[in-house]
């Protein structure tokens, strides 16, 4: 009797050393690495220099209530990233990226998204009736699978005159958004400096 009592002390006693040591030797949850992101000295020119934040994981409190973005990229859930930029003067910028399960999920997400830019300025008139907002389509870049740049201009009744430039691409499984916005019309936006920054916030995705 005391035999077996024993040998049922050992058996439980190896069997809470074992669990000890696999649990021990599982490996630590890691955070996944953020894609590349656009450095300060990438944005277009601006007439003060631009500072960039650090890349940060989540979705920025902008997109969350933007109505062009918030639809496909608000609500976090997904593998998202972040980084701001600014300078001294009314020009900011923004770049959220956001890695999915496969590249068929990314390409939906990325129709998705230019898709809700290309319908964004009638949900603006309709939530805002004193703004007249403008959606102009600057056509497809060529880099990786695929990028597109599109511009917004609002105009509300007290004055305020915004020209928003942004630009939609995606490398794989990962898809990218840069948002850039300052004070003014069509007429002010760096179109061409800015569809070089959407190639290189793209080729910077791996």
């Amino acid at each position: 009797m005391r035999t077996r009592l024993h040998a049922a002390v050992l058996t439980a006693l190896s069997a809470i050393c074992l669990t000890a040591v696999t649990a021990t030797a599982a490996p630590a949850a890691t955070t996944p690495a953020p894609p590349g992101f656009l450095a300060a000295g990438d944005l277009p020119a601006s007439s003060t220099p631009w500072t960039a934040d650090p890349v940060t994981r989540g979705v920025p409190e902008e997109i969350e209530v933007d109505t062009c973005l918030s639809m496909a990229l608000g609500g976090g859930g997904d593998a998202s990233w972040y980084r701001t930029f600014r300078t001294e003067l009314d020009t900011g910028a923004l770049q959220m990226s956001v890695v999915l399960p496969n590249e068929t999920a990314a390409k939906g997400r990325y129709d998705r998204i230019v898709k809700d830019i290309r319908s964004c300025a009638a949900r603006i008139e309709q939530k805002y009736p004193d703004v007249q907002a403008e959606f102009k389509d600057y056509g497809a870049v060529q880099v990786e699978e695929g990028a597109h740049v599109l511009g917004l201009h609002t105009v509300a009744e007290w004055g305020a005159t915004d020209v928003r430039l942004l630009g939609v691409g995606r490398d794989g499984r990962t898809v990218t958004v840069v948002d850039w916005g300052q004070l003014g019309t069509f007429k002010d936006a760096p179109v061409k400096a800015f569809k070089k920054t959407t190639v290189t916030a793209v080729n910077k995705l791996r």
